[in-house]
């Protein structure tokens, strides 16, 4: 029998109502993960190239999440490997999130908020107030998550600019936004969004450099990688009051960091009970359509059809 296993943070419930009625048997277990009859793996946790060493039957691994930068991608492919995400579960939620996050800044709520609870009542207690229509936003990163944020805020009236080198500019106007180099985007817009993945190149894409550029009184919200900023940086603009206000779902840095004028959310952008719901079954019917031989959804690579050769040859 063919088994799968899942990391803790994957309902088992969910892995049985989807695998169960193929004869396909799931089990809980975590890293260094091994094997000889493990058939796919369901996990947020790293996946190395030792670990496919160890899992000769393996065929696919699928995360459940968007990031994948846990798993050795390349030498799944080398192994005749299936790799999945779940790219689009939870666009509308993070679109949401990413919005109201900069909504809350520009409106000083969070500010506003804290004031209150220490027994103030001051209306410019989160300094002056921004209205959205006078705020021109820079998405860096229009994907699924980056356009859906430009609809909602063209809807509110803002002025939406974007930077996106993998896309042409006709796309970039097509979808409603101003096309821009990243610094002439830093530049110019009152606030920034970002919803770039993270890669070599995209690590603390906003550093220290990239915030001098910024107009002073800008606002910063990130709900995409924790590492796509370099948090000292931004603290420092926010102490220095070049920043106005920035807003963070996720961070390179645990505990989270703690300022005056920063809100921080717990990577809560993705959820709702529909995403989650979505989130599970699909990572796991992904394993499914993998063992039973179908190409899976938000499959990221193009496996090697000579992993019994390598497999062999590791051997």
């Amino acid at each position: 029998m063919t088994r799968v296993l899942c990391d803790g943070s994957f309902p088992l419930g969910v892995g049985r109502d989807v695998l169960g009625p193929a004869g396909i048997e799931i089990a809980s277990s975590a890293p260094p993960w091994s094997g000889d009859d493990v058939g796919g793996l369901l996990s947020w946790e790293p996946v190395t190239a030792a670990d496919l060493a160890r899992l000769p039957a393996l065929r696919v691994v699928a995360t459940h999440s968007v990031g994948y930068d846990h798993i050795d991608v390349v030498e799944a492919t080398r192994r005749g490997v299936w790799v999945c995400h779940v790219p689009d579960y939870c666009v509308d939620e993070m679109a949401d999130h990413a919005l109201a996050l900069l909504l809350g800044l520009v409106r000083g709520v969070t500010e506003l908020d804290r004031s209150v609870r220490d027994g103030r009542w001051d209306h410019a207690a989160a300094g002056e107030l921004r209205r959205a229509t006078d705020v021109r936003l820079g998405v860096v990163g229009l994907g699924r998550i980056g356009r859906a944020l430009a609809s909602r805020a063209l809807a509110l009236g803002m002025e939406v600019w974007a930077h996106d080198p993998a896309l042409p500019d006709d796309e970039l106007r097509a979808a409603g936004v101003r096309p821009a180099s990243y610094d002439e985007l830093l530049r110019s817009c009152t606030a920034i969004s970002l919803h770039a993945p993270l890669t070599p190149e995209t690590h603390e894409l906003l550093g220290r450099r990239e915030l001098a550029l910024m107009p002073r009184g800008a606002y910063v919200v990130n709900v995409a990688r924790g590492a796509l900023v370099d948090v000292d940086a931004l603290l420092e603009a926010l102490a220095d009051g070049h920043l106005a206000g920035a807003a963070l779902d996720v961070t390179a840095r645990h505990p989270p960091p703690q300022a005056p004028r920063l809100v921080v959310t717990p990577h809560a952008g993705w959820y709702s009970p529909a995403s989650e719901a979505a989130l599970y079954r699909r990572a796991a019917t992904s394993v499914l359509d993998a063992i039973e031989g179908r190409r899976p959804d938000g499959a990221l690579n193009e496996p090697h059809a000579a992993s019994a050769r390598i497999g062999a040859r590791d051997g």
